[in-house]
């Protein structure tokens, strides 16, 4: 298999996408409080608990980890593209929960989701890049004046982009961004149709080793979040489970952080690129768990501010209103990097 085509499958098998992201606009929830009522863990008999993830992410991990061993409740994942369509998909009642990077839940906030951050890990932004072909003439951000960036909506890639041209006096005004997700931006990216490509790991690094694709900019570090929709939060089973989930992610990034090799074989098996690639990707990409610190709830307000000075969004609400800091305590035991 040519390597634009083993590029382009995995591309696919990243890509699929069980629901479409929207803004739509809604009654402010960002007051709302959802009553923390749980039950014994061994009553979660018969439940299931619906998660959102993307291919490689969350179950990849907790099944490396053997975290989904007797689970006491079942978890039907859901595969989605980017992090936006599973918020909307919270928002919706089709999902419980999910992981996802920085930007998903403050395009949420904005379009008044359903939802709230309820665990945070720490990211770090070398796996989130905006790549250009290898024998392009583009040298630095500034640029990037006029040109088309392939980007996805909403995701950590939009985030970067805003980042990166503010560092230089620019805005998304000056550039001609192309919102599509990651499978299209890679074949826009490979036919020339743009001229730059933002996206994270597992992409990034494909990218890089089979195309030659350079970096013009690397992200800064940034946050993950898992985010719950207020529904089952108010719901003690699905709140018991949701809390309990958390945890075996946090023990799994453990694992993962102790057993790099061991994880980035399994990762790469689970999403069919090469090892190699996998390193590196999974090197620059855990995301182990951290507590919801007003500095952290901060960093997502000031992308809030800077997505609605941008006139990416239409609100610009208290982002402080849409973080649930209930599994705080229970988390601690699995803090630090």
């Amino acid at each position: 298999m040519s390597r634009a085509r083993l590029l382009r499958t995995t591309a696919a098998a990243l890509a699929i996408t069980v629901a479409a992201t929207g803004c739509v606009t809604r009654d402010d929830n960002s007051a709302i409080t959802v009553t923390d009522e749980s039950v014994p863990v061994a009553e979660l008999a018969g439940l299931t608990l619906n998660v959102g993830d993307q291919k490689g992410n969350t179950e990849a991990l907790l099944t490396a980890a053997g975290e989904l061993e007797n689970l006491p409740y079942e978890v039907e994942f859901s595969l989605f593209t980017s992090g936006p369509p599973q918020i909307e998909a919270a928002t919706a009642g089709k999902i419980d929960f999910a992981v996802t990077g920085n930007t998903p839940p403050v395009f949420g906030a904005a379009n008044n989701a359903k939802i709230k951050v309820v665990s945070g890990y720490v990211g770090s932004g070398r796996g989130d890049q905006i790549l250009i072909p290898k024998d392009s003439p583009i040298g630095s951000v500034e640029d990037l004046k006029g040109k088309k960036i392939a980007i996805a909506k909403g995701s950590s890639a939009h985030a970067n982009v805003l980042e990166q041209l503010q560092k230089v006096g620019l805005t998304i005004s000056d550039v001609e961004p192309v919102f599509l997700q990651p499978a299209d931006s890679l074949g826009a990216f490979q036919q020339g149709a743009v001229d730059a490509w933002a996206i994270w790991d597992p992409f990034t690094a494909l990218a890089q080793e089979q195309t030659g694709a350079r970096t013009l900019a690397t992200a800064d570090d940034s946050y993950g979040f898992g985010v719950a929709s207020t529904t089952a939060l108010g719901d003690p089973k699905r709140n018991t489970a949701i809390r309990d989930l958390t945890e075996r992610i946090a023990r799994a990034a453990k694992w993962a952080q102790a057993n790099p090799q061991e994880w980035a074989e399994k990762y790469a098996a689970s999403v069919d690129i090469p090892p190699q690639v996998a390193a590196v990707a999974q090197e620059r990409s855990l995301r182990p768990a951290i507590p919801l610190t007003d500095e952290v709830v901060q960093s997502e307000q000031t992308l809030v501010d800077l997505f609605y000075k941008s006139k990416q969004t239409q609100r610009k609400p208290d982002f402080n209103g849409y973080v649930d800091r209930r599994y705080n305590d229970e988390l601690g035991p699995y803090f630090g990097t």
